[in-house]
C-alpha cells in the first residue's frame, strides 16, 4: 500500500480562494494555506487591506477586489482565475438585533452578504472548481444555539447550513461543507466597544464546555481539515468550545 501524504501536504501546488482573506479568519486560512505550499487568491473590498496581506503572504498571493453584496462585482471576481481547488467564503457585513427593532433592510442584511453572497461565490467559483476540490462556507454557532435575541441573523446562519448540504448534493464529486464558530478572540470583536464585547466574553466563556473563547487559528485548523479531507461532505464543523452543547 502506498503511503498517504500528511493533509496538509495535500495543499502543495493547490489554489485557495479566500473571499474575506485581508483580515481575521479569512486571513489566518490564507497564511496556513501559503505555509502548505498553496498559491492563494485574496478577495475582499478593501485595497489597502488586501495589499497588505499579500506582501504579508509573499509572492504565492495575490488579491483581487469584490463586493459580496454585488452580484456582478462577485462575478467579476473570478474571471481571471483559471482554477480553483479549494474556496472559502468568510466575507460578511451585516446588522443583527430584536426583530421588532431592526428595520427591514438591516434585518435583510445578513442574508444580502452571508448567505446570497457565499451563494453567488459558489456558482460563479463552480466552473473553475477542480473535481477533487472543495467549498467550506461560513455560518456560526449561532445557528444552533442563539447567544442573544438576532433571529434573522439565527435563521441565516441555519440557512447556510441548508446551502453547505444542497450544494453537496448538486456539485459532486466537489466536496462542499460548512465552518460554524462560535465566539472568537480576534479581529472581529476587538472592533467592537468594550461595553458590548466585554459583556458577550463573559456571558460565552460562562456557557461554553471548555470555559473560554476560541481563537481564529482554531478555526482556520477546521477550515484546512475540510479542505483535505477527501471524505467529508455535506457536513457542518462547530470549532465552538462546547457551546452548542449547553
Amino acid at each position: 500500500m502506498s503511503a498517504t501524504p500528511p493533509p496538509y501536504d495535500r495543499l502543495a501546488d493547490r489554489t485557495v480562494v479566500v473571499i474575506g482573506g485581508s483580515s481575521g479568519i479569512g486571513l489566518e486560512v490564507a497564511r496556513r494555506s501559503v505555509a502548505a505550499g498553496a498559491s492563494v487568491v485574496l478577495g475582499g473590498r478593501n485595497e489597502e487591506r488586501l495589499a497588505e496581506a499579500a506582501r504579508e503572504l509573499g509572492p504565492a498571493a495575490r488579491w483581487r477586489t469584490v463586493d459580496n453584496t454585488d452580484k456582478q462585482s462577485i462575478a467579476a471576481f473570478f474571471t481571471d482565475i483559471d482554477r480553483i481547488d479549494h474556496l472559502f467564503t468568510p466575507a460578511a457585513s451585516y446588522r443583527t438585533g430584536p426583530m421588532r427593532e431592526l428595520s427591514d433592510e438591516d434585518a435583510e442584511s445578513p442574508f444580502t452578504s452571508k448567505f446570497w453572497g457565499q451563494y453567488h461565490a459558489v456558482r460563479h467559483a463552480a466552473p473553475r472548481l477542480s473535481a477533487d476540490g472543495s467549498v467550506v462556507l461560513m455560518s456560526g454557532a449561532a445557528s444552533v444555539r442563539p447567544a442573544g435575541v438576532a433571529p434573522a441573523y439565527v435563521a441565516c446562519n441555519a440557512a447556510i447550513e441548508g446551502l453547505g448540504r444542497g450544494l453537496a448534493v448538486e456539485l459532486a464529486p466537489v466536496r462542499v461543507n460548512v465552518v460554524a464558530p462560535g465566539m472568537i478572540d480576534g479581529s472581529l470583536w476587538a472592533a467592537r466597544p468594550a461595553d458590548v464585547r466585554e459583556p458577550a466574553a463573559a456571558q460565552y466563556r460562562g456557557d461554553a464546555l471548555l470555559g473560554r473563547l476560541g481563537t481564529e487559528g482554531e478555526v482556520a485548523e477546521a477550515v484546512l481539515f475540510l479542505f483535505t479531507n477527501g471524505y467529508m461532505t455535506g457536513s457542518t464543523l462547530y470549532p465552538d468550545g462546547g457551546y452548542a452543547l449547553r
